[in-house]
C-alpha cells in the first residue's frame, strides 16, 4: 500500500513539474518583455544606460543575497584573490559590456528590433566556440548540418531585419500609450540618440560580449562552482564597474538621482524580476531539463515584444522585420534541436563508457586481477590466493 501511495505522489509531483516548468519559462519571457519596454521608455525620458545598469545590478545582488547566504554559505570560505579576479572578468563581459551595449543599442533603436539580437546569442556563442576550437562543427553529421542551417537562418534573419524594411504593415491600432507618455515627456517626433546604424553596431557588440561571457562563465563555474553566491558577487562587481564607467561618461550628479517615477519602477522591476527571479527560474529549469530548455521559449519574447512595441509605443512593423523575425525563430529552433540531440548523444556515450569500465573492472576482479590507474597507464596485478590446509 505504501509503495502505491509513494508512486502516486511521485506521479503527482512529476505532473506538477510538467506544468510549472513551462509556466515559469513563459513568466521569464514576460519579465524580459516588460524590462525591454520599460527600459526603452526610461531612456526616452533621459535616463542614462549605465545608471540603469548600476542600479539594476545593485537591486539584483540584494535580491539574490538571501539565497546565496542560505543555500551556499560555505562558499564564502572559498573566495580568494583568484576567484575575485575571475568574478570581475565575468562581470565585465556579462554585465558591463553585454548589458551596457545592449542598453545603448536599445536607446538608439527600439524594443522590437533589439529583441531579435537576444535570440541570436546562442548561435553567436556557437560560432565563437567553433572559431576558438572549443566545439567541433561536425558538418558531416545530420545534427551538425542542422546546427549550421540554424546558424545561417539566424544570421540571415538578422541581416534581413537590419537591411530590408519593405512595406509597412498596419495590423492593429498603434501608440495606445501616447497620451500617457507625452505627459512624462517620453514621446517626441525624433527621439534623442536615435540612430539605427549605431544601434545595430551596439547590439552586435552586445551579442559578441554575451558569447564570450558564456565561455568565461564555463571557466568560472569550474573555479568557483556556485550559482547564487557567484551571481551575487558578479552583480556587486558589475555595479561597481558600471558606476565607475557611468561617472566617467556622465559627470552630472543629477543623472544618478532617481525619484518616485518611471525610472525607479524600471530599476526595481529590472533588478528584482529580470535579474533575481529570472535567474532562479532559469537555474531550476536548467537543472531539471538541461541548458537548451529555457532558450526554447525565446521566440515568445520576440513575438510579444514586436506586437506590444507597436501597439503601445507606435513602432512600425514592416515586411522586412516580420520576415527576419520568422527566419530567426526557425533558425533558433533548428539550432537548439540539433544541439539538444547532440548533448543527449554525448550523455549516452558517457554512460555507456562508464558502464563498460564498471563491467570491465568487475570481470577483472572475478579473475583475480586488480587494476591501478597510474597517469595514463593502467597497471594490472594478478592476485593469487592459496589456501592452507588445516
Amino acid at each position: 500500500m505504501s509503495v502505491d501511495v509513494a508512486g502516486a505522489e511521485k506521479k503527482q509531483l512529476l505532473l506538477a513539474e510538467g506544468l510549472l516548468l513551462p509556466a515559469s519559462m513563459v513568466l521569464v519571457q514576460a519579465f524580459t518583455v516588460g524590462a525591454l519596454l520599460l527600459s526603452k521608455v526610461a531612456f526616452n525620458v533621459g535616463m542614462a544606460p549605465f545608471v540603469l545598469l548600476a542600479y539594476r545590478n545593485l537591486i539584483g545582488s540584494i535580491t539574490v543575497a538571501p539565497f546565496a547566504f542560505y543555500f551556499e554559505r560555505e562558499m564564502m570560505k572559498k573566495v580568494n584573490l583568484k576567484i575575485c579576479c575571475w568574478i570581475s572578468v565575468n562581470a565585465l563581459f556579462g554585465i558591463v559590456l553585454a548589458m551596457g551595449l545592449h542598453y545603448y543599442g536599445l536607446r538608439a533603436t527600439n524594443a522590437g528590433y533589439t529583441v531579435n539580437f537576444l535570440n541570436v546569442i546562442p548561435v553567436v556563442t556557437f560560432i565563437i566556440a567553433v572559431i576558438l576550437r572549443m566545439e567541433k562543427l561536425k558538418i558531416a553529421t545530420c545534427l551538425g548540418k542542422m546546427k549550421v542551417f540554424g546558424t545561417m537562418s539566424c544570421v540571415g534573419g538578422t541581416m534581413v531585419i537590419s537591411l530590408y524594411k519593405g512595406k509597412l504593415l498596419h495590423l492593429w491600432p498603434t501608440h495606445l500609450l501616447k497620451p500617457q507618455l507625452q505627459a512624462v515627456g517620453a514621446v517626441s517626433s525624433v527621439p534623442d540618440h536615435h540612430n539605427m546604424l549605431i544601434g545595430t553596431l551596439f547590439l552586435a557588440g552586445s551579442s559578441l560580449s554575451y558569447a564570450f561571457w558564456f565561455i568565461i562563465q564555463a571557466r568560472v563555474s569550474k573555479e568557483f562552482p556556485s550559482k547564487y553566491f557567484s551571481t551575487m558577487l558578479a552583480c556587486v562587481s558589475g555595479t561597481v564597474q558600471a558606476m565607475v564607467i557611468g561617472a566617467i561618461l556622465n559627470r552630472d550628479p543629477l543623472a544618478w538621482a532617481v525619484k518616485w517615477d518611471l525610472q525607479l519602477l524600471t530599476v526595481i522591476y529590472s533588478g528584482v524580476f529580470n535579474t533575481g527571479v529570472t535567474f532562479c527560474l532559469i537555474s531550476w529549469a536548467v537543472a531539471r531539463r538541461g541548458p537548451t530548455y529555457p532558450s526554447m521559449f525565446n521566440s515568445l519574447a520576440l513575438i510579444v515584444t514586436m506586437i506590444l512595441d507597436s501597439v503601445l509605443l507606435g513602432t512600425d512593423v514592416s515586411v522586412g522585420s516580420s520576415l527576419g523575425a520568422m527566419l530567426i525563430i526557425v533558425g533558433l529552433y533548428a539550432f537548439l534541436w540539433g544541439k539538444g540531440k547532440e548533448v543527449q548523444e554525448q550523455r549516452k556515450q558517457m554512460r555507456a563508457a562508464a558502464n563498460g569500465d564498471q563491467s570491465k573492472g568487475s570481470a577483472a576482479a572475478d579473475n583475480g586481477v586488480d587494476s591501478l590507474q597510474v597517469g595514463k597507464h593502467e597497471v594490472r596485478i594478478h592476485l593469487e590466493v592459496s589456501e592452507r590446509a588445516n
